[in-house]
């Protein structure tokens, strides 16, 4: 087979090509201006090679346009000074969420409360009593840190940390059904994001699987039938990342606990998205509560700490004293434990749930879930009246009526009333508009509907509306002067 053959380069592309400076001419230009003073030379050096690449790739497929006059040391200069600036950036940095999706697994799902950012940022940079206790003066337990607050929240004998939900529910699996069966609804053998399926997990921990009941209707009798001398645990798996409707059945947990107890084998809960708080006293859709799963009886619940919990990502294990023991034992547990800033945000977070009007007005998450619609149309007219007074007749502004989610894989049919500012600029399509906000500093992520872009101020913070209205008016400019061009 014959290889295909490169096309010839043309008299204009290899000119262009011989007027591209060397390395070493770009790097003693910055040299002489005292650029870049504070930064490595390696990085500058990868910076002029990146900006070289990037202008041969040019010449060799759209040489028509590039210019002469912009392959000089001097103009290369600006490319150069973003390149460097690109690579001396953080790669994880803050941006603005105007999705209105609270729980936004691709944007770092909750924001932490000012106190658990404080108390982070603290012992981050101090020695910290992490494994020591300072009352016996001898080696202690990180568990220690959050058990109490959690069994205290919760009702529960006993409490552990690993670092998420995933790595909860393995390794509790591990410990108590390792070999033996695990009996579970067919219509709850989710997966969560990431493509991570209970059947894989499972597989994983050495349990084995045992699938009762359909997709849409489990009955008290399917678990009892599938009880034999060889199984474990009876688990429940609660779907906070979708919904069934329509003719469904579903075993209650307080019937699951009582027919586990007939058969001496243990329950285990994974809720997902754990919460404290009932949201159906907000006015939001009821979502079962951690302390109802462990007021029920239910021997294990697993859940996440960075969902509607609203603090940093981890898996938290609550339940039974004795299981909880065995599980901290287990020599998995080792690779999947928490860290010192991860605890230190757990901590402060889960100190806001003592007073739940403290929790619902200090965690950022509650926050927002909770929102008074008198407080979004707030957000929604001031930053319409912010982008009118300072982009002008550039900008075409609407307030309009849309709907916020919960995210992170929970509360899937909850869709919350708020409101968006709608906007276009003038000479730029929104398709635009939006890949250009991805671009500022900080970067602000929207929605685009009917040719518009959509930022829904359920997410967006009181102090941003200021950063949005900077970033639409430079892309406005930017706009109207390639306009004259």
């Amino acid at each position: 087979m014959t290889a295909p053959r490169k096309p010839e380069i043309t008299g204009t592309q290899q000119e262009l090509l011989k007027r591209l400076p060397g390395v070493d001419v770009l790097l003693e230009a910055v040299s002489e201006r005292g650029l870049f003073p504070d930064t490595p030379r390696s990085v500058v050096t990868a910076a002029i090679r990146d900006v070289l690449t990037r202008l041969r790739h040019n010449i060799l497929q759209e040489p028509q346009g590039v210019r002469v006059s912009g392959l000089s040391p001097e103009a290369l200069l600006e490319p150069v000074r973003q390149a460097v600036n690109k690579k001396m950036a953080p790669n994880l940095d803050w941006l603005i969420n105007a999705t209105g999706v609270v729980v936004h697994t691709n944007l770092g799902r909750s924001l932490l409360s000012a106190e658990a950012g404080s108390h982070l940022q603290t012992i981050a940079g101090s020695y910290s009593n992490l494994e020591f206790d300072l009352a016996a003066g001898r080696r202690g337990s990180r568990y220690q840190v959050v058990r109490d607050l959690l069994c205290e929240i919760s009702g529960a004998e006993a409490a552990m940390v690993v670092n998420n939900n995933a790595a909860a529910v393995l390794l509790s699996l591990d410990t108590v059904a390792r070999d033996r069966e695990v009996v579970v609804s067919r219509g709850e053998l989710v997966e969560i994001g990431g493509s991570f399926r209970i059947p894989d997990v499972m597989a994983k921990s050495g349990a084995i699987l045992k699938e009762v009941g359909t997709t849409n209707r489990t009955h008290l009798f399917d678990y009892r039938n599938a009880i034999n001398e060889q199984t474990g645990l009876l688990l429940k798996v609660h779907n906070s990342n979708f919904g069934i409707v329509g003719f469904t059945s579903a075993v209650a947990l307080s019937e699951l606990v009582s027919l586990a107890r007939d058969h001496g084998l243990p329950v285990m809960e994974d809720l997902g998205s754990g919460t404290f708080i009932d949201f159906s006293r907000y006015g939001l859709i009821k979502e079962p509560t951690i302390g109802e799963s462990v007021a029920a009886g239910t021997d294990i619940v697993t859940f996440s700490g960075d969902k509607l919990l609203g603090g940093p990502q981890a898996g938290i294990i609550v339940g039974r004293k004795e299981l909880i023991e065995r599980i901290q034992k287990n020599p998995l547990n080792r690779a999947l434990r928490i860290d010192k800033l991860t605890l230190a945000a757990l901590e402060s977070t889960l100190r806001s749930y003592r007073d739940e009007a403290r929790a619902v007005r200090e965690i950022p998450t509650l926050r927002m879930l909770t929102m008074p619609a008198a407080e979004i149309a707030e957000k929604a007219q001031a930053l319409k009246h912010l982008l009118d007074e300072t982009v002008g007749s550039r900008i075409s502004t609407e307030v309009v009526a849309a709907s916020s989610r919960a995210g992170g894989g929970a509360l899937p049919l909850l869709e919350l009333p708020s409101q968006c500012v709608a906007a276009s600029i003038r000479g730029i399509s929104a398709t635009a508009v939006e890949r250009r906000l991805r671009q500022q500093r900080p970067p602000v992520i929207v929605r685009i509907e009917d040719e518009r872009i959509l930022m829904d101020m359920r997410t967006v913070q009181q102090e941003e509306l200021e950063y949005i209205c900077k970033a639409i008016t430079s892309i406005a400019s930017e706009a109207e002067h390639e306009a004259c061009i």
